[in-house]
């Protein structure tokens, strides 16, 4: 784990305050024991099979062609492999007040980077603190309102490489945006620990959507974490199809009075994929609603893997929080593990939770094919009917074009390896 050394992390450029910060991270991951199935955070989870000696973090930039989203963006930033590659932001949101694009250039820099993460901070986000070569910061000032969406996307590229993206996003008071979070990797075997931070002031309002495209070989450990104020609005989603394991850990605070968070997630695993994700809904503040929707699909021999927790602090009555996660398994081999669950210090409060785990349902499958419908074609509509439930509620309402074209993406290679399968049992 050499690459890994306090060394390294003091070796990557930045202002003295931020190269201090790497080297203290640096020196507490030395001391920090790796997670492990036996922790009850990382139970289910693929961590076992994970050797970080494998990768090396990731010295410079390359050249990669940059995705074409077809989104009428107010600005857009391109990283790869953690650094910048290229930052185009408009005079008339310069001219608003708005920063974006390194945080090492902002003045605010050294008082948001870890502001929100430090309530949160695990074994990976210690890595990412360490070794984050260039970290992008979005500010919203108060009372601005961003009418197009911010693009942020990261490519990873090399071989075994690792890269730390670190994204922080501020929205000011009665402040408003709307930000796309887009990863991306090549398909050999790489390691991308994402850490974004989001921090919404009184009555701003914030539109995140994280979109998951790696390639399969990439081992992915994602922390997205965030901070709600008093009437605050958030959404916090993701839509997640890549990766070869990709782990996503989510966790909203809600501080302030009148706090609001929907949680929103669409995933489709296939092949060998492992999709893991943790939720955690924090009632910190009174009057305070988080609903949380997790719907996902797996097929092939691929695994999905939810637990998400509410918790209900004693301050916070008058709590609302709901959290539902709902499976499709398109196969025998495909399995699902969901485990939500409520901690709750306060009677003053309405809380539930749901899951489910099923085939497509048999009903549905009849009536479809009753009226004409072909098999395969049956199982896509009522497949990318239990998705639209989240695909219809995301932001960046002009992504999900795009997202439904991922899931179509899946059902074909499905319908494919169905059709590979009955091939070979008839000629056998």
């Amino acid at each position: 784990m050499t690459d890994f050394s306090t060394d390294a992390a003091r070796d990557l450029a930045g202002p003295a305050w931020l190269v201090d910060r790497r080297v203290g991270a640096a020196e507490t991951f030395a001391a920090s024991a790796p997670p492990d199935v036996a922790d009850e955070e990382w139970r289910y989870s693929a961590i076992r099979e994970f050797n970080l000696s494998d990768y090396a973090p990731s010295l410079k930039t390359c050249d990669v062609p940059t995705p074409d989203l077809e989104i009428d963006a107010a600005a857009v930033v391109h990283t790869v492999n953690g650094r910048v590659a290229s930052v185009d932001v408009g005079d008339e949101l310069v001219s608003a007040g708005i920063y974006i694009g390194p945080l090492a250039d902002a003045d605010a820099g050294p008082a948001l980077l870890g502001a929100v993460s430090a309530e949160a901070s695990d074994y990976f986000t210690v890595l990412n603190d360490a070794f984050a070569a260039e970290p992008i910061l979005i500010r919203v000032p108060s009372g601005v309102v961003v009418q197009r969406p911010i693009v942020v996307t990261h490519h990873v590229s090399g071989g075994r490489v690792a890269a730390f993206p670190r994204l922080v996003v501020d929205v000011g008071t009665n402040a408003q945006a709307e930000v796309l979070d887009y990863h991306t990797s090549d398909s050999g075997p790489l390691l991308v620990c994402p850490v974004t931070e989001l921090d919404v002031a009184a009555a701003g309002r914030l539109g995140y959507l994280n979109v998951q495209q790696l390639g399969s070989g990439t081992w992915q450990f994602s922390s997205q974490l965030a901070r709600a104020g008093r009437d605050a609005t958030l959404t916090a989603s993701t839509a997640a199809f890549g990766g070869g394991y990709a782990r996503t850990r989510s966790d909203v605070r809600l501080v302030g009075r009148g706090a609001n968070c929907d949680l929103l997630a669409l995933y489709f695993g296939g092949g060998r994929q492992g999709l893991d994700f943790r939720t955690y809904q924090d009632h910190v503040a009174a009057d305070t609603t988080s609903n949380l929707l997790y719907k996902g699909v797996v097929s092939d021999e691929s695994r999905s893997i939810y637990t998400g927790l509410i918790r209900v602090r004693p301050d916070a009555r008058g709590t609302n929080a709901f959290q539902t996660n709902r499976n499709l398994k398109l196969g025998e081999n495909a399995w699902v593990e969901s485990v939500p669950n409520l901690e709750i210090e306060n009677n003053d409060v309405r809380c539930s939770h749901a899951s489910a785990v099923g085939p497509v349902d048999a009903e549905q499958q009849f009536y479809l094919e009753s009226r004409g419908v072909p098999t395969g074609e049956a199982e896509r509509l009522i497949v990318a009917g239990f998705l639209d439930e989240v695909l219809e509620s995301l932001p960046v309402t002009t992504m999900r074009r795009q997202l439904r074209s991922a899931v179509d993406t899946k059902l074909n290679r499905q319908a494919q390896l169905s059709h590979q399968t009955q091939a070979e049992g008839a000629l056998s």
